[in-house]
């Protein structure tokens, strides 16, 4: 299970429908709207 960065919900990998990489590393996101999140603003959800 994967760790969705911005809500911290746990994510399946297999399951899960929204996903990006980000650095060579690919993040797991339980919603659209927390994808969106990252994807605008990547370094405040990782420190």
């Amino acid at each position: 299970m994967a760790v969705d960065p911005v809500c911290k919900m746990t994510v399946d990998e297999k399951t899960a429908q929204f996903t990006t990489d980000y650095k060579g590393k690919k993040y797991y996101f339980c919603a659209p709207s927390c994808k969106r999140k990252f994807e605008k603003e990547p370094e405040k959800y990782l420190s």
